[in-house]
């Protein structure tokens, strides 16, 4: 029977306090590894994630990833406490939904900048600590939003499309030092930002997906735990949907 098995690695999540996030951070723990993941405002919620797994290393780190001195300076005392990154996942993102004609320079700047401009700080710190060891593997989240595009979200649908490049991209470069690059992009997921959504359109949304359900954040988090680990040691620079066949 196959084991994820992810003692001895260390991991650090970027928006790790809630939804996908926290699923992501609490299943790679359980899975051995130890956690560390950074979180904007919400103590309580980055405690309660803490708080959930027991027996494991999970350390939470407050500050903005859209700010590249912060990043710089908190992945320093990642790495001091957690010995190293053999594990990057870039999670955190935000939404400001709106219709592009409306859509001021602040809304599509604060998207683009947390969301993409974010990846970019976070991998930006790490990647060089992985060249250096020759290993590593790196997951970027995007969203079915980068590939196919969703009304009222050009913002963040830019984002993600060019997250999926970052990725493609990135994969080619370092696979010389046995460094994974992959993409998840998920579907509709029950999470805070799904909920943002009218109970109308997520009843017409859900129609569309061909197993006719909302994915779970533990779905997401289990194929994250097994492209982190050795059992997925052959695959890099691939997009894997998560999205219950919407796509």
């Amino acid at each position: 029977m196959l084991k994820i098995d992810l003692k001895e690695k260390t991991a650090f999540v970027s928006g790790g306090s809630r939804g996908i996030g926290a699923a992501i951070v609490k299943t790679l723990a359980v899975c051995g590894a130890k956690v560390g993941f950074c979180y904007k405002n919400n103590d309580d919620a980055a405690q309660k994630v803490i708080n959930e797994v027991k027996n494991s290393f999970v350390k939470s780190y407050k500050f903005s990833i859209d700010n590249a001195d912060e990043v710089k300076i908190n992945i320093k005392n990642v790495i001091k406490d957690l010995g190293k990154i053999d594990i990057l996942v870039n999670n955190a993102g935000i939404t400001k939904d709106t219709f592009f004609a409306m859509m001021g320079k602040e809304t599509w700047n604060s998207v683009i900048n947390t969301t993409l401009h974010g990846t970019y700080n976070v991998t930006k710190q790490v990647i060089t600590k992985m060249i250096s060891k020759k290993q590593g593997v790196i997951i970027n989240m995007s969203s079915i939003a980068g590939i196919i595009g969703t009304s009222g979200q050009v913002n963040y649908s830019t984002a993600k499309a060019g997250i999926i490049g970052f990725t493609k991209s990135l994969a080619k470069e370092y696979a010389k030092y046995n460094i994974r690059v992959i993409c998840v992009a998920p579907g509709f997921i029950k999470t805070d930002m799904f909920y943002k959504i009218p109970q109308d359109i997520r009843t017409e949304l859900i129609k569309s997906i061909s197993l006719n359900r909302v994915g779970e954040p533990i779905d997401v988090a289990n194929l994250v735990a097994f492209l982190a680990s050795d059992l997925a040691r052959y695959i890099t620079g691939q997009v894997i949907c998560i999205d219950g066949g919407l796509v």
